[in-house]
């Protein structure tokens, strides 16, 4: 299983190199070549993480498995250490369908880009993208972690600024600086926790559970490696590049960006601050508690202000579909975020079951306001509704459905894969670690619970508006189409893992379980 491992991450790296090759003098011939390249690349590193899903010991989910250690720069003491486990796995399965999904859909439905869009360069950007997000939930080096957080980093900033629209280059631009600054003060934290400890290896660190580390030096690094992961999670006030990141990003670039991207941070904060300076963590839970909580009402309020209709039409309040969810985002990332600070084992393993429901809600969502994009022009939500609503259930009832069903599940509807995740995190959040403030805590639980209050009305609110209405009424397109096959391929998948997940939680919860009670046991 660890020759499965490397595959999937050489797989799409040599993909990526292969697009750079000459593939003939017809360009239109040789971009159709790199997206058919770019399907069977993805589909095949889907079918190796099934294999490794399947092999994997359900048994002891809290083992290492699948591993390769082997020295790589012996100066410094780091090593090329790869491994999953019960936390990682669901991470690397959902990175490569959604990479898949958004191959499958890209033969059809390429972004425009600037100037003559190349479909070689979009498909080596896509397959190196998929290296560094694969890689970042299998390395367990902290040296080897932070390359792979950072090799995401280019191909995104390139799919935003040439495959984006409206004002992609400043978008693409703020990305990368906060996400770079985060990054830089993230590798301190890793620099110190290593030069203390004698190590960069995560399992030997996360093992020793801050063993050899004094308390300040924990404090330090965890103020380090906190603050540098909250710019990816997005946690308030960390979030202001994502709203104009997803604006502005392709459809695909949204749903990797929501998809996978987001979980980084997240699953940073699981795999390397819990287990590894636990006393510098317990130090900032109360306050990653409370941005969490602000993060959850902010992120929810700016949804609704953005889902209302504009007072006037000149006042300039008009809301974006796509930025409506990313801020969606940084309220649904609040309550991951929540489950973490509570360290307990509940209150992680809903943030882990959140993450799995947020990539494939959200990277629905994101399908289904790229489609709504593509038939209306715009996806600015005044404009497409008009007065009377966009009557998706009368114009492309299928697409109505869909954007219905994702709006249902991303606002928590029981029996959904959105349900389960929040009510965990608030479960954890409800009776707190020992040494945190149970009364604090209790009442960041009452603050999200407003937040799920919210995310109900401004997803309503938006259904409303673009599924409801009156079909006969005058509209921005007389007529759209309803579902292209390529879209029902894309966006099947993600509809069938939302239910499945929502009736049958123990699939995820059986895996991170067991690992998660080993890392904050220091196992």
């Amino acid at each position: 299983m660890n020759a499965v491992l490397i595959a999937l991450l050489l797989l799409p790296l040599l993909g990526a190199a292969a697009t750079l090759a000459p593939l003939g003098a017809d360009p239109a011939a040789a971009d159709r070549r790199a997206l058919r390249l770019g399907t069977a690349v993805t589909g095949v590193v889907l079918l190796l993480t099934v294999v490794l899903a399947t092999g994997f010991d359900r048994g002891a989910p809290s083992r290492m498995q699948a591993v390769t250690d082997l020295r790589w720069i012996p100066a410094i003491g780091v090593r090329f250490h790869l491994g999953v486990d019960g936390i990682s796995l669901p991470l690397i399965v959902l990175t490569a369908l959604l990479t898949f999904l958004c191959a499958v859909y890209s033969t059809k439905r390429l972004p425009d880009g600037e100037g003559t869009p190349s479909a070689r360069s979009f498909t080596g950007l896509l397959l190196l993208l998929e290296v560094g997000m694969l890689a970042t939930f299998a390395v367990l080096d902290l040296v080897l972690f932070f390359l792979a957080f950072e090799i995401v980093l280019i191909p995104m900033y390139f799919l935003i600024a040439r495959w984006g629209n409206g004002q992609r280059v400043m978008s693409a631009n703020r990305f990368i600086l906060y996400t770079l600054l985060g990054s830089a003060v993230m590798l301190l934290g890793f620099l110190l926790v290593g030069t203390q400890a004698g190590t960069f290896d995560m399992t030997e660190l996360a093992a020793a559970h801050g063993k050899g580390l004094s308390h300040t030096t924990q404090v330090i690094a965890a103020l380090a490696i906190l603050a540098g992961l909250a710019v990816k999670a997005p946690a308030w006030p960390l979030h202001s590049w994502l709203p104009d990141a997803h604006t502005s990003a392709p459809t695909v670039g949204s749903v990797l960006l929501a998809g996978v991207l987001l979980k980084m941070g997240t699953y940073g904060l699981v795999r390397v601050l819990l287990p590894i300076v636990p006393d510098g963590t317990a130090t900032f839970a109360p306050y990653l508690g409370a941005l969490a909580a602000v993060g959850i009402v902010y992120g929810s309020l700016a949804c609704l202000a953005l889902a209302l209709p504009s007072p006037t039409a000149d006042s300039g309040a008009k809301g974006d579909l796509k930025r409506l969810i990313a801020y969606s985002s940084v309220g649904h990332m609040g309550f991951v975020l929540l489950g973490i600070a509570s360290l307990t084992p509940t209150g992680v393993n809903g943030a882990l079951f959140a993450n799995i429901a947020h990539g494939l809600i959200t990277g629905l969502l994101f399908f289904l306001v790229g489609a709504v994009k593509d038939r209306y022009g715009t996806a600015d939500l005044d404009t497409i509704s008009g007065a009377t609503g966009a009557a998706l259930y009368g114009r492309a009832p299928r697409i109505g459905a869909l954007l219905a069903f994702a709006s249902v599940a991303s606002l928590g509807l029981p029996g959904l894969a959105g349900f389960w995740g929040e009510l965990l995190a608030m479960f954890g959040a409800f009776d707190p670690a020992a040494g945190l403030s149970r009364p604090a805590f209790v009442t960041y639980m009452v603050i999200a619970g407003l937040g799920t209050l919210l995310t109900a009305a401004y997803l309503l609110v938006v259904v409303r508006r673009v599924c409801m209405g009156d079909p006969k009424q005058p509209a921005v397109v007389a007529e759209i189409p309803d579902i292209r096959p390529y879209e029902a391929v894309s966006w099947t998948p993600l509809a069938a893992l939302t239910v499945v997940a929502g009736l049958w939680p123990a699939l995820l919860l059986s895996l991170s379980d067991p690992a998660v009670k080993h890392l904050l046991g220091g196992g």
